[in-house]
């Protein structure tokens, strides 16, 4: 069940970047409330998460698979540009977290 905790609390800091995006500054009320709302329930989330999976992976995940799901919608969404340098940077930020998630069960 943690792991499941842990794909929702990445989904909700995904969705309260891009409602910092949305809130353009906190000018935007909406975005700017669902900002502290989303990101208040993936903390609490987290918090959960942490009492089952080691803190070096739990947290790696979820800033990693977080901050390459950003970029994506940042492309598609904001129409962000795209560069290699881009795109090679999120290949190892994935391979990564791979990485340690496969060393997890070393210890």
């Amino acid at each position: 069940m943690s792991w499941i905790y842990l794909i929702l609390a990445i989904c909700l800091e995904v969705a309260g970047t891009t409602n910092m995006k949305l809130s353009q500054g906190f000018t935007k009320v909406l975005p700017s409330i669902l900002l502290f709302v989303f990101y208040a329930c993936s903390f609490s989330l987290m918090t959960i998460v942490l009492k089952k999976i080691d803190v070096s992976v739990a947290y790696t995940i979820w800033s990693g698979l977080g901050t390459a799901l950003i970029v994506g919608i940042g492309i598609l969404w904001f129409k962000e540009s795209v560069s290699l340098m881009k795109m090679i940077s999120i290949v190892l930020i994935i391979i990564g977290v791979v990485g340690l998630k496969l060393s997890c069960g070393a210890h």
